[in-house]
């Protein structure tokens, strides 16, 4: 598979963005939605940031007040065995290590703009922001749809009540209206078809399970893009393979003659993430037509290897012209990169792979 990585990467990266909250640090700008409007390239960030320490002995954890609505810092020590401290990015009891009680950082969503796809200016205030008793922790990496002329936007929003998936629609990128949570927790990795079939909307989403079963994706139908069901499994996670651990939709479904075509990320056990392709009939995208067995994409370069979390690539966006797919991705859940693959490239891998 040939990749042609952007000599500019990392495209952005935490230092090009400066924090939206005083006495912060940002330490990642990464996973964003991609659209295109009024001739940019638009990336809808993830911009994490974290209060920054001034004391080795304490960690301190960003949450929004449900009731107020404003910003609040949960300061722990380090050394209280009550907690464990040993992931950089939550805070966990330290008898349930399997769920976390705190993040050490808080996301929201600010856009990224470019004329060229390659060079980008980042707005100075965001463009999405917790806004609700669902998104106290923040909100976590959109991805975009654009049907007709509407922007639709959903994005994980992270609570106590666990992580959902909420929407926003927008015509502008300046004013949205939110549509609510459209799926429940445990939910991550939604990605909306960019257009009906056969009269409804179709959504990939991947539920998070806490009792029996994997990371796998599903896939479901609504007429409304609000009221999801019909709810199908649709692919698992291999345990012989590069996507043993979890398997979560990537960028939004391509449409091609072939099928829909959907660039998904796959991790190993250790928390190695790739990208791999499967292929939906164009019809009926409950129906797998095939699946690649080896990744189109891995973490190769320094940017991707070493970052916050490193061995990671993460595809969440992409702007199709012709045969050419540029995939924007976040890299070692840090930074943003580019590259640009051959779509009839990727198909052909499937039916080879098939």
């Amino acid at each position: 598979m040939n990749i042609n990585r952007f000599k500019e990467n990392p495209l952005i990266t935490p230092k090009d963005v400066k924090p939206l909250h005083d006495g912060f640090e940002v330490i990642g700008a990464f996973n964003a939605g991609v659209a295109e409007y009024n001739g940019e390239v638009l990336l809808l960030l993830r911009v994490a940031e974290r209060p920054i320490a001034t004391d080795e002995q304490q960690i301190k954890a960003p949450v929004i007040n449900k009731e107020t609505g404003q910003l609040e810092i949960i300061t722990f020590d380090k050394n209280d065995p009550k907690y464990n401290f040993d992931d950089p990015r939550t805070i966990r009891l330290a008898d349930n290590l399997e769920r976390f009680d705190y993040l050490t950082s808080l996301s929201y969503i600010r856009i990224a703009r470019s004329n060229d796809g390659h060079h980008f200016t980042i707005d100075d205030q965001a463009f999405i922001y917790p806004y609700n008793e669902y998104q106290t922790f923040g909100i976590e990496d959109a991805r975009c749809t654009k049907i007709d002329d509407v922007y639709y936007v959903n994005f994980s929003s992270v609570s106590p009540y666990g992580v959902c998936d909420s929407l926003i629609s927008t015509v502008d990128f300046k004013t949205y209206e939110d549509m609510g949570n459209i799926f429940a927790p445990e939910n991550k990795d939604v990605l909306i078809f960019p257009e009906k079939i056969n009269g409804q909307y179709y959504a990939l989403h991947r539920p998070s399970l806490k009792s029996i079963g994997n990371y796998d994706i599903w896939i479901a139908s609504s007429p409304d893009l609000k009221a999801w069901g019909n709810h199908t499994h649709l692919i698992g996670v291999d345990k012989d393979n590069w996507d043993s651990g979890r398997i979560g939709g990537g960028l939004v479904p391509i449409k091609t003659s072939e099928g829909w075509l959907e660039i998904y990320h796959g991790a190993t056990e250790d928390h190695r993430y790739c990208m791999g392709a499967v292929l939906l009939d164009l019809n009926d995208p409950t129906k797998v037509i095939a699946r690649t067995k080896t990744p189109i994409m891995e973490p190769d370069e320094s940017y991707e290897k070493q970052g916050f979390f490193g061995d990671v690539v993460f595809g969440c966006g992409g702007l199709v012209k012709g045969d050419t797919l540029t995939m924007y991705y976040g890299v070692a859940d840090t930074s943003m990169a580019g590259c640009e693959m051959s779509i009839k490239e990727i198909l052909q891998q499937l039916a080879n792979e098939r």
